[in-house]
């Protein structure tokens, strides 16, 4: 299982919860990643945790002020990215050119969806994984494995109907090691989280509950 830590724009040290994530993951042999603001991707990546791009651009070297260059966050020693978060879409046009870009950087890419269908559509577009992650759910007290299996599980099934070398992985409300079993029982290959680590008052704590299970 796959421990992906967003750390969206959350008023936290970034650095801080890479340094335990890394030292967490070193003791376990847990998989674990974190994705910081792309100011600090390069600060993130000195701490040797794996380190994501929360979102690249569909761009090519040139005049995109405001971009995110896959390239830049390759540099930074980013390993993959996210795209396609529910607080960051794109339209299938611009999924398709980040994946492209990403794949010239050699960045791993997960492409979060808010249900199975979508799910389906973005697997055809052929990313290392994808993430089901419905929006009412994000941020909130219970988590999507819990709260609605099913839609977990008909992801898995869409994934898998499209092209199953593509991983799959839920999001939304994922906080605690029984979250994490609960995704791995309903056949997800990874889980993302936010605020349940970003937010805690000992993140190290939550992490080790996190790998527990696994």
């Amino acid at each position: 299982m796959f421990i992906l830590v967003n750390l969206k724009a959350y008023d936290c040290n970034p650095v801080s919860v890479a340094e335990t994530a890394a030292r967490v993951a070193d003791d376990t042999g847990a998989r674990i990643a974190v994705a910081p603001q792309a100011a600090r991707l390069g600060a993130v990546a000195e701490t040797g945790v794996e380190t994501w791009a929360q979102h690249v651009s569909p761009v090519d070297h040139g005049s995109h002020t405001g971009s995110t260059h896959t390239a830049a966050v390759e540099g930074a020693g980013a390993v993959g990215t996210l795209l396609n978060h529910s607080e960051n879409r794109l339209k299938l046009a611009d999924i398709d050119a980040s994946l492209d870009a990403a794949d010239a950087a050699s960045l791993e890419t997960v492409v979060c969806a808010n249900n199975p269908d979508q799910i389906a559509a973005a697997t055809a577009l052929a990313p290392d994984a994808v993430a089901v992650e419905p929006p009412a759910l994000i941020g909130g007290d219970e988590s999507v494995a819990t709260a609605d299996p099913e839609i977990v599980r008909d992801a898995v099934d869409a994934a898998a109907a499209v092209d199953d070398g593509v991983e799959v992985f839920c999001g939304a409300g994922i906080a605690t090691g029984e979250d994490v079993a609960a995704a791995r029982d309903l056949g997800a290959d990874g889980v993302l989280l936010a605020s349940g680590v970003a937010l805690a008052d000992d993140p190290e704590a939550v992490l080790r509950d996190l790998v527990d299970p696994l």
